[in-house]
């Protein structure tokens, strides 16, 4: 779940300068000699005995003093650059350099040790999320995944839950819309334009027409654990719990083969923290909103 050495310098050499222009007095000059050798010309004529310029040819590169300290200039760019030393370390060295990179996806919360837990929920492969939670936390992960260019496809029987957040997002695009329950068209999901639909309908959701795909992910949204949860959290790659009741907290760690320790926390967890879970991995996560998506959603809430 998102030190860095100073990098080389990428250019050592003069920058171009296409207006010609010059420090420390150096001057550049943009007219030509008698003969008219054109915008990279020299200085005036006469300078040497039968009166030629002494400017290279059209387009060259020659260099001339400025004056002023011995700086030379380029004709036609500007000053030489500076000069660094190369920045090397000896073969054996190489294995010490590291570049360290978070995971990349959707920031859906910090854990408990204030890190940023991060959700790749856009991938190449068909990618199945349940969560067993409020509204409020979808909506937050429904914002965020939008955030990262994706288009969220809410498939809900409460469309009015859904209005305001589809308005506000995408700044007049429709990078979030809504669909009646069995009515999402296809959504032609591809590596430049991912698609997350997400399902909220209700206890009993009915099989979807849109399935998980290559860069569609599908993340069904359970109020409870109701008769479904047991088939869709086998098949989902990753699922979120928030706080139950004890019974449905024994239920669900019997699935998922949760600690007795974990177990017991489902039943006692504050509103906006889930324990999130793979195969092999456990982790609890505070999702916590931002200034606009409290304005926009209220503060976290288990129950809607």
């Amino acid at each position: 779940m998102p030190s860095s050495s100073t990098p080389p310098s990428a250019h050592t050499g003069s920058s171009f300068s296409p207006t010609g222009a010059s420090s420390a007095g150096s001057s550049i000059p943009s007219g030509s000699g008698p003969s008219g050798s054109g915008p990279f010309g020299s200085g005036p004529s006469g300078s040497g005995p039968s009166g030629a310029s002494t400017a290279p040819a059209r387009g060259g590169r020659g260099t001339q003093p400025s004056g002023r300290g011995g700086v030379r200039a380029r004709i036609g760019f500007g000053l030489i650059g500076p000069r660094r030393d190369r920045h090397a370390v000896p073969l054996e060295q190489l294995d010490a350099l590291a570049l360290p990179v978070g995971d990349d996806g959707v920031v859906i919360g910090v854990d408990a040790e204030g890190r940023p837990a991060v959700l790749g929920i856009n991938r190449p492969t068909p990618f199945d999320v349940t969560l067993i939670g409020g509204l409020w936390t979808a909506q937050v992960m429904a914002l965020r995944a939008a955030a990262t260019g994706a288009r969220i496809a809410v498939e809900t029987g409460r469309a009015p839950a859904w209005a305001s957040l589809a308005q506000a997002a995408g700044g007049g695009q429709p990078c979030i819309t809504l669909h009646d329950v069995g009515r999402v068209p296809p959504q032609g999901a591809s590596a430049g334009s991912p698609v997350v639909v997400v399902r909220d309908c209700g206890m009993r959701p009915p099989r979807g027409r849109v399935v998980s795909g290559p860069w569609q992910s599908v993340v069904t949204l359970l109020p409870y654990l109701s008769p479904a949860a047991p088939r869709l959290m086998e098949k989902s790659a990753l699922v979120g719990v928030q706080r139950v009741s004890p019974d449905e907290a024994g239920q669900i760690g019997r699935i998922m083969h949760l600690q007795d320790g974990e177990t017991e926390a489902l039943s006692t967890l504050a509103d906006g923290v889930t324990l999130w879970c793979t195969a092999r991995d456990r982790q609890f996560v505070m999702t916590q909103a931002t200034d606009a998506e409290s304005g926009l959603l209220g503060g976290a809430r288990r129950m809607d």
